[in-house]
């Protein structure tokens, strides 16, 4: 095969067969196919698109790629959820103990956070102690034992699908459905999963910032996991302002544990257990979605939910009287209020403005190569429909930063505040099954 005639028929608008996807995606990851050859395909597949057996078969070649993990051994039926990403998002952290405390295992692989989107794997090392990094035998003995386990990702885990991401990051070719539900589902489908959940997040903090933006992505990477025999529903959840209060990876360990309490915030609440109820019915402990849900929220009303988030910090090492001591947590130097100077209500948030504050203090990666402080972060005091007087403390930026001009200004650019009461948007939007 030639890669120039492999570009020039899905230029096109051709559609390839497995052979030639293979071909393509092995070649480059192997460095036999340079990266203008790769960008052309890539460009030529951002304006072409590709159909449901294409998009399913450039998922399998990020697959074979590399290693794939082997969780046989672990009973039951293993469902794992996937983000696409938002802020304050920490809904893993939740969802865990709800969905392994009704004996459906949770085997999760986990990322860090790069950019504005704080990682579960980051925010679980602000736990003194707390192991992301298990071997295999460990990971499959803690999901038999307690039902769950979390880890880093394996590092050769769809190598191809890191080498094509950087590509695709410098040649305007991120933002295409066939090629982000492949980059999602490879990472998922290797990850051993038998069922997948699928947060999908919507609008001003995510990648997809519409809803028919996110119903177009869902509805391709729940058809790539049926055609590739896992069962997968997609959630679309509201991500036009920061989810819960707190941003930043101690404070959202704290607002997890309100959650698994029952003090948590409705929004993170409802999505929590609306992501664990679809993973308890797929892993076959309920048969429909209201049974799943009543259920749930009586497990973090008995004290149940929070016990198993105790238990998962034990089994991987860390300090678990953070749960009934949460000041054991890192705590930053600085704690600044940022005040309104008007009245009125918050009309909007811009959440990923939100987010790019809580980096410029301290809380996020701007490369793999940075430090993160995990004491930094933000406190919304006030959301979307609250009204505000003039003077009112709209948030606090907790830092270890002496300079925090630019994270200030950068959080009163994202607060819009009006005369007129706003409607609060729904949390959840649709679900595609």
């Amino acid at each position: 095969m030639l890669a120039i005639e492999i570009i020039e028929k899905k230029k096109n608008g051709l559609a390839l067969s497995k052979e030639e996807i293979y071909f393509m995606v092995d070649s480059y990851t192997r460095g036999l196919i340079p990266d203008y050859q790769m960008s052309a395909f890539l460009m030529a597949i951002y304006f072409q698109g590709m159909n449901k057996e294409e998009t399913s078969n450039f998922t399998l070649a990020f697959v074979d790629s590399g290693d794939k993990v082997d969780l046989s051994a672990i009973e039951g039926i293993k469902v794992d959820k996937h983000s696409t990403g938002g802020v304050g998002d920490k809904i893993s952290l939740i969802v865990i103990p709800l969905v392994s405390s009704v004996g459906v295992p949770v085997a999760k692989m986990s990322g860090r956070g790069l950019g504005h989107t704080g990682g579960t794997i980051d925010k679980l090392e602000s736990i003194e102690g707390f192991r992301v990094e298990l071997s295999e035998k460990e990971f499959i003995h803690n999901v038999n034992k307690y039902k769950m386990a979390i880890t880093g990702q394996s590092a050769n885990l769809v190598p191809a699908d890191k080498k094509i991401y950087a590509l695709r990051d410098v040649t305007a070719t991120v933002n295409s459905v066939p090629l982000i539900a492949s980059s999602i589902m490879s990472k998922k489908i290797a990850s051993g999963a038998d069922a997948i959940v699928l947060d999908v997040k919507v609008g001003s903090g995510a990648f997809m910032k519409t809803v028919e933006e996110a119903r177009e992505l869902a509805k391709t990477m729940v058809e790539i996991g049926k055609s590739l025999n896992r069962k997968t529903v997609a959630v679309l959840s509201n991500m036009n302002q920061p989810l819960g209060k707190e941003v930043g990876n101690a404070n959202e360990i704290k607002e997890a544990i309100k959650v698994l309490k029952g003090m948590g915030e409705e929004d993170e609440t409802t999505v929590a257990l609306t992501i664990a109820s679809y993973m308890t019915v797929l892993g076959g402990s309920f048969k429909d979605f209201e049974t799943a849900y009543n259920h749930l929220e009586n497990i973090i009303k008995s004290g149940e939910a929070i016990s198993k988030f105790k238990e998962l910090i034990r089994i991987q090492g860390g300090d678990s009287e953070i749960v009934d001591n949460p000041d054991k947590l890192p705590k930053a130097k600085y704690s600044i209020e940022i005040k309104s100077d008007v009245s009125g209500y918050v009309n909007y948030i811009d959440a990923e403005g939100i987010g790019i504050a809580a980096m410029l203090l301290g809380a996020g990666r701007r490369t793999k190569e940075d430090k993160i402080d995990y004491a930094a972060g933000i406190t919304l005091n006030k959301k979307i429909g609250d009204k505000v007087s003039k003077g009112d403390t709209i948030c606090i930026l907790h830092t270890n930063k002496d300079d925090i001009e630019e994270a200030a200004k950068k959080v009163l650019q994202s607060y819009n505040i009006d005369n007129i009461q706003p409607k609060v948007d729904k949390f959840i939007y649709d679900i595609i099954m």
